[in-house]
């Protein structure tokens, strides 16, 4: 599913001009706000329903020191409203304030005068764990072969998917290793007017050579040594339906001809048969190499990518997807604990932190594989970051590396060092909290 918005926000302040600058900010940035002059207001408005996280001012005009009045209304809202994110605002520097709000049930606490990116990342963060923790029957849904996506990129991909989906036209998806290719192709056909038809796949790059024609197109008996009985092939087995062929870019150049043969005239003809037969499949293709390149070095048809490409779908890896990284995470911790009889529920904040920095250069199906490990290897009912085994990725060398991907790599490297706890990480970075935040913020986006 995807939301039409980042989430609303309800706005607990008994100022006027903080509530209003408040409620720019937020809205800014794609949030939707509600205001609430005081608590009693802000009881009335929660038990209404439709808040997503509550941004709430300790400090109220009956009591604008001690923070008493917004720290009872923070346990009201803890009691009643058990999962909701509160963040809560402080005027007055003090830690001990902060801390009591933190021990109440408070997820974080921001300063005023606030920074805005500060108040921005808390609050993404704070949703995303909100949604993740509190959305189990999408999860369920998801793990039955709905693709998981709030980020723009995902937005983008899947609103393209809705409208070629019941289209009758070839599609090419393209995109790194792990990015869920086949995933796609199977939200294509879920949506296609051939959704109850057979949904065939066949990996180009894992079939010899010598078999691939016997697999695309079928045999006969006697056809070649080994071939004792007759036999479909994939093009027949997805008659009506949908075949989907992965990896094309690792066809060989007869094996191009015979599939641009195909998509011309709809006509097959089995190995060592002379009868053609027509099928009627719709394909959708698959690659993670750059097919122009392969074109210009003469290794790729052109006009097979014409015949391929009428939509070409180009999937973001997960390093470009943002908030997606911990929804999926949700996903596949439910998953594996499920499986494998594990009772692992949470992850601790500090690995939130490590999965949301990390680059994944095996995109999601490197964090299925990590998060699996983590499920398998818990002791307890958390997934700390020691269990994730979160190494930076550093393919380039350091003196040739830009500014940004100095910062990027000495941050995921300190996280790394400290086990993820990101107080540590930034003491030894030497940066403040709010710094050390805006730089992750950075990282994820």
């Amino acid at each position: 599913m995807i939301s039409q918005s980042l989430g609303t926000i309800l706005i607990a302040d008994d100022q006027t001009d903080i509530r209003e600058a408040l409620a720019l900010v937020l809205r800014a940035e794609g949030f939707a706000t509600i205001a609430a002059a005081s608590p009693a207001e802000a009881s009335l408005l929660l038990d209404a329903g439709g808040i997503d996280a509550l941004l709430l001012d300790l400090n109220f005009s009956t009591d604008t020191t001690s923070g008493e009045e917004g720290l009872r209304l923070l346990a009201s809202v803890k009691t009643t409203h058990p999962s909701l994110p509160v963040v809560v605002l402080t005027g007055w520097g003090s830690i001990d304030l902060a801390v009591r709000a933190l021990r109440v049930g408070a997820a974080d606490f921001i300063e005023k005068p606030w920074e805005n990116t500060r108040l921005i990342t808390v609050l993404r963060n704070q949703l995303t764990l909100f949604r993740t923790r509190g959305t189990s029957a999408a999860l369920t849904q998801a793990a039955q072969g709905d693709v998981i996506g709030v980020s723009p990129a995902m937005r983008q991909v899947l609103s393209t998917v809705a409208k070629i989906a019941p289209a009758e036209v070839p599609v090419l998806i393209t995109g790194e290793s792990g990015t869920g290719k086949g995933l796609i192709a199977r939200h294509i056909a879920a949506q296609s007017r051939r959704a109850e038809k057979p949904f065939v796949t066949l990996d180009l790059g894992a079939v010899p050579e010598t078999l691939i024609e016997s697999e695309l197109f079928g045999h006969v008996r006697g056809a070649f040594t080994d071939a004792r009985t007759d036999r479909i092939g994939r093009f027949e087995i997805a008659d009506e339906g949908i075949l989907f062929l992965d990896e094309i870019g690792n066809a060989s150049l007869a094996t191009q001809a015979r599939l641009l043969s195909v998509l011309e005239d709809g006509l097959i003809t089995r190995v060592g048969e002379a009868r053609p037969r027509r099928v009627n499949v719709r394909i959708i293709a698959a690659s993670n190499a750059d097919l122009h390149q392969l074109i210009d070095t003469g290794h790729f048809r052109r006009d097979l990518l014409f015949r391929l490409n009428t939509v070409e779908l180009a999937l973001p890896p997960l390093r470009a997807r943002g908030d997606d990284v911990l929804l999926l995470a949700a996903h596949y911790l439910a998953l594996f604990a499920s499986r494998h009889g594990r009772t692992v529920t949470d992850f601790a904040p500090d690995a939130l932190a490590a999965l949301a920095t990390h680059r994944w250069p095996g995109n999601v199906r490197e964090l299925a594989h990590v998060i699996e490990r983590a499920v398998l290897l818990a002791d307890g009912s958390i997934i700390t970051p020691s269990l994730l085994r979160l190494v930076p990725a550093q393919d380039t060398p350091l003196e040739r590396m830009t500014l940004g991907q100095v910062e990027r790599y000495l941050i995921q490297r300190t996280l790394t060092d400290v086990g993820g706890d990101v107080e540590a990480a930034a003491r030894r970075l030497g940066l403040s909290r709010s710094a050390f935040y805006r730089r992750l913020a950075q990282l994820r986006t």
